[in-house]
């Protein structure tokens, strides 16, 4: 085993992870673990943008309120006010070391953001760069670090587990464990203290806007080492997903609705005004929730995004990736409607921190998609993810840096993965074959409709498969760890929605239909419980 000792660890390459790096590297060496490419992260792939209070007609106290409406009475309203009040300078952050987003020139002729406005927003907020905001910022935070000799990152480094060790007062995070799967030997990172910024579980369910690296790594993790989970029935699905048999599920940005597209029926009947007052507008559980009630109702494969009637020199020119990839497949969004279904785009919950980001074992931290922050609550409000991966992972930096310097590295007896990740194509077969199951039952049973008999279904077929696959001999593959990891997230997923006996946000099921006030709390998940 090939053991390395930083000052801090980062595991994963978004926003969260490369903000929390440039914070914590002024103060001591940092390593940051990437399974594939650094720039395979879910932060890469945000079209729409980044909320914030910028506007002269806009304040804290509007976005804030927003962001509560949207979180279903379920958010934490003192992570919601750090949230929208230290935001913007996050923005600035960013505008300061570089990152390109639109302008336009004021009535007065003065340059400014050119700010946007998505669903469940009341103002234009959205700061952008057409609609591949996520990948300039994530550019912009990766050449800070390339000019950063203090930070180091390990591609193609597959994190397998949190290394722990036992102290008087109780279990230590002292780094982590993987392997490097180019070499296929096991490596071992000790640190003062590590950053869990490994985004969300998009591979759990089987049609997902998330890059093919989001298999809930992060949770899994936390869940192993005895961490507590909170929230996990609140899953996003994204209202507007490309619905093309040559493609897969590719995002339909937000915005496109925020310029006036409408949501239609091939006979061109729009909907949205029987379910919503806003409309186009309404949050996305209302909406998601729209489009597959009326695919139900017209038994029809989806329904459309029709922006023709916007103009198509915009279209074009604000909306490029949507309108390539589109044009990819044959549509041209400027003269034809999208064809569009819901798709898993976000989890709200995940592993439980405070406001800088702490979990409960002592030297871990958390930020980003991974992370049970309370700022989204039962739904989340449109482009509050990137900035909550900024200011949270800003925020745990922070703390690091006045709790960390005075520890030393840990070091303990890590037991040591097996060096050869090889596998028989037999063994192979059957983790894929796993896996598929996975996604399947949960797109069938944990989807945006659900009921208890579904879900109590879904949770003895998970139970089953976390037995099968702990059965397994040879298991320290990648496909192995990451069958494994969306299987322990997906039981998070089912029995976090069994123990909810309501519906709210983005968690609608038919046997409790309506809220409850006495269901207006955390779901929390403990280890210790199962």
């Amino acid at each position: 085993m090939i053991q390395h000792k930083v000052d801090y660890l980062v595991i994963g390459s978004g926003l969260a992870g490369l903000t929390y790096a440039l914070q914590v590297a002024r103060h001591g060496c940092v390593a940051v673990l990437t399974k594939r490419n650094r720039t395979d992260a879910n932060s890469s792939w945000a079209q729409g943008g980044i909320a914030g209070a910028l506007a002269d007609d806009d304040s804290f106290e509007l976005h804030k309120q927003d962001t509560l409406v949207a979180g279903a009475g379920l958010c934490n309203e003192q992570a919601v006010e750090v949230l929208v009040s230290e935001g913007p300078e996050r923005i600035r952050d960013l505008i300061r070391m570089g990152a390109r987003f639109d302008t336009r020139l004021d009535a007065e002729g003065r340059m400014t953001l050119d700010l946007g406005r998505e669903g469940g927003h009341s103002r234009n907020r959205i700061v952008h760069t057409a609609d591949f905001t996520g990948w300039e910022c994530e550019r912009t935070l990766l050449q800070a670090v390339r000019q950063n000799p203090g930070i180091q990152i390990h591609e193609h480094l597959f994190v397998t587990d949190l290394t722990l060790v036992d102290t008087c007062t109780g279990p230590v995070c002292a780094g982590a464990q993987g392997l490097d799967t180019g070499t296929g030997q096991s490596v071992q990172f000790y640190a003062r203290a590590t950053l869990l910024a490994t985004g969300g579980c998009g591979h759990v369910y089987q049609h997902t806007t998330n890059p093919l690296v989001a298999t809930g790594d992060g949770v899994a993790m936390a869940w192993r080492a005895g961490a507590r989970i909170a929230n996990m029935e609140f899953i996003q699905f994204h209202p507007t997903t490309l619905y093309h048999p040559e493609a897969r599920a590719f995002l339909i940005t937000e915005a496109l609705r925020g310029e006036g597209g409408i949501l239609r029926h091939a006979d061109g009947e729009a909907f949205m005004e029987r379910y919503h007052p806003l409309r186009e507008l309404a949050p996305r559980d209302v909406v998601a929730r729209a489009i597959v009630n009326e695919i139900k109702r017209r038994d029809v494969p989806c329904v459309y995004l029709d922006v023709t009637h916007l103009d198509p020199v915009r279209l074009r020119t604000h909306f490029p990736t949507v309108y390539e990839r589109c044009l990819s497949v044959g549509i041209d969004i400027t003269r034809e409607p999208i064809p569009i279904v819901p798709a898993q785009h976000y989890q709200c919950g995940g592993v439980v921190t405070d406001l800088d980001g702490a979990t409960d074992i002592p030297r871990l931290y958390a930020a980003g998609e991974v992370a049970c922050t309370g700022v989204h609550g039962a739904n989340r409000l449109a482009s509050n993810s990137l900035l909550e991966a900024m200011v949270f992972g800003y925020r745990a930096a922070q703390h690091t840096l006045r709790m960390a310097q005075e520890l030393p590295p840990l070091q303990g007896g890590a037991p040591e993965p097996d060096s050869d990740i090889s596998e028989a194509g037999e063994k192979k077969r059957n983790v894929t074959q796993i896996r598929e199951q996975i996604q399947k039952t949960m797109q069938r049973n944990a989807g945006i409709v659900r009921c208890v008999a579904d879900l109590q279904r879904c949770l003895r077929e998970l139970e089953e498969i976390q037995t099968e696959l702990e059965a397994m001999s040879e298991p320290y593959s990648v496909e192995y760890w990451e069958t494994r990891n969306t299987a322990q997230v997906a039981w998070l997923i089912v029995r976090s929605a069994l123990m909810r006996r309501e519906s709210r946000g983005l968690h609608y099921v038919l046997d409790y239909p309506e809220p409850v006030e006495a269901e207006r709390h955390d779901t929390v998940l403990c280890r210790c419980l199962r």
